[in-house]
């Protein structure tokens, strides 16, 4: 690659497919993707800090969202089946993405490098945050899950199983509320959500 290219490596995720062993009414790509993670990520933050009373970063956890897929223009996106299937293949992805991630950051100038170092990759200074950012990344899939099925595509039923039970046993008061008070709007249709048009 040549130098500086890390922007016009961001502007490819929209190239980049998610849900590749799945028949999918309508494809997802990573950008759109991670800006939903980032939308998710941020509302996580305030519910945290609003509703539970904590002091978290919501921005900082917006711009974590932004970037948690970036590794993935290099690396492409790997079905999670795929990539959890044994601790041999989850450990040669993990030094994949590290590989893809200082690929990346060298297409920057190296004083820009260290704002970006902490997002492409979890650290574990703000593991606590990307423990947000994780609970996001699956509400983020298991909206994904509810418009495929919405669609009639039942192939989506096994993967939302499982993404609900990863967010049970998250056992974040943050992403239980926002299941709770948010989620069934991606179920109404647009009148019934109240974001009504022409009026």
């Amino acid at each position: 690659m040549g130098n500086n290219h890390f922007y016009a490596m961001l502007s490819r995720m929209k190239y980049i497919n998610r849900w590749g062993l799945m028949r999918n009414t309508r494809d997802e790509n990573i950008s759109e993707h991670s800006l939903e993670v980032a939308f998710i990520a941020h509302a996580l933050g305030i519910i945290h800090n609003e509703i539970f009373g904590g002091n978290i970063d919501a921005q900082r956890l917006a711009l974590i969202g932004m970037y948690h897929d970036v590794t993935e223009i290099i690396t492409g996106d790997m079905p999670t089946p795929v990539k959890y299937y044994s601790p041999v293949i989850r450990n040669a992805y993990a030094e994949v993405e590290r590989v893809a991630k200082d690929e990346l950051l060298e297409g920057l100038p190296e004083k820009m490098r260290k704002y970006y170092d902490g997002l492409l990759l979890e650290t574990e200074e703000e593991s606590k945050l990307w423990r947000f950012v994780k609970a996001a990344d699956k509400l983020s899939a298991l909206i994904k899950c509810l418009e495929e099925q919405q669609m009639g595509n039942k192939d989506f039923a096994d993967a939302q199983s499982t993404i609900e039970k990863f967010l049970k046993d998250l056992e974040l008061p943050e992403a239980d509320y926002f299941m709770k008070e948010f989620l069934p709007a991606y179920s109404m249709t647009l009148d019934k959500s109240g974001a009504r048009q022409g009026e």
